[in-house]
């Protein structure tokens, strides 16, 4: 049971109340509580679980695909997607990714479609567990101790990794589509290296908005406040992206460390730091709803249980 303190629900708020929250609070002391806030719903372990899942869903994602694309004899798209795993995702885990795109071509060339379609249902499933993860996340983030019945939170899972899933891989792939990129390139010519990072903000921060909107179980805020929250969530992504990327790329040693599991160990480290700042993005439009709701509280203190005393011990002897 996590100990984050609950927050009120404040749904009339807007993005002004948002920005005047913001400059009435310590940019420091909201960041900290936030961080308090975090742990207390035991946010870390969400992380390394949502870490899995994500895992999971990309690589089976781009195998179904890079397959189908193969199949349908779209070779331009594979191409497309080995360079912008090679741009986005960084170090050994996209070499790792790129790996399972090759065989993805090559079963999608030989019209094995066997493969392809559970790949697309694995992903689906592993989509749909990864928010509800997610909104078991919020939820303690939150305050919630409680999720959804099962049915319930499982059936909105499903639908927000249709559609906010969607939403949060077509933003990824306008980040890691380069200035070179033969299909955008071509229909926006000079203007697309400057516009891919703006529309990329833009379609992450929807996405993640509306996880925020429809995940937890309370009434949320106004869209305006929420749109808040997630450019915290997309902007911490970003950071983490490029921080593991330099850090990877500074270290001569960490492929020789690691071997054959270099790209495994990679994956899951930059889903794993994904995640936390996601989860922290969170925290933040959580605790700074609970200041402007008069409840700065970011963890709740537990009383202590009396200590159980030990039964005496009963004879069943006759």
């Amino acid at each position: 049971m996590s100990t984050a303190a609950k927050v009120p629900e404040t749904w009339e708020l807007t993005g002004d109340d948002a920005r005047k929250t913001l400059l009435d609070t310590g940019r420091v002391q909201l960041l900290k509580d936030s961080f308090v806030r975090l742990r207390a719903a035991d946010g870390f372990s969400h992380s390394r679980s949502l870490a899995f899942v994500t895992s999971l869903v990309l690589v089976q994602g781009l195998i179904a695909l890079v397959g189908f694309a193969a199949a349908f004899g779209d070779v331009r798209m594979s191409r497309e997607i080995v360079a912008a795993i090679d741009a986005a995702i960084p170090g050994p885990a996209g070499q790792l990714l790129t790996n399972a795109v090759e065989q993805a071509r090559e079963v999608g060339a030989n019209r094995r479609y066997l493969p392809l379609l559970l790949g697309l249902v694995g992903t689906l499933i592993t989509g749909t567990t990864a928010m509800g993860q997610i909104e078991r996340g919020f939820n303690r983030i939150y305050g919630i101790e409680q999720d959804r019945p099962t049915l319930q939170k499982y059936g909105r899972a499903f639908v927000l990794a249709v559609a906010a899933g969607t939403g949060l891989a077509v933003a990824f792939m306008v980040f890691a589509f380069g200035r070179h990129s033969e299909t955008w390139a071509g229909l926006l010519r000079t203007t697309w290296p400057y516009l891919r990072w703006p529309l990329g903000v833009v379609l992450a921060t929807l996405a993640l908005a509306a996880l925020l909107q429809w995940s937890p179980w309370r009434r949320q805020p106004a869209w305006s406040w929420l749109v808040f929250a997630a450019l915290v969530c997309v902007a911490g992504w970003i950071l983490v992206t490029l921080a593991f990327g330099v850090a990877l790329s500074l270290s001569s040693s960490f492929g020789q460390t690691y071997g054959s599991l270099a790209g495994l160990v990679a994956l899951q480290l930059w889903t794993l730091f994904s995640a936390i700042a996601i989860f922290y993005g969170a925290a933040v439009a959580a605790q700074l709803e609970a200041v402007r709701a008069g409840a700065p509280r970011p963890r709740t203190e537990r009383t202590q249980e009396p200590v159980a005393q030990p039964r005496e011990s009963t004879s069943y002897a006759s």
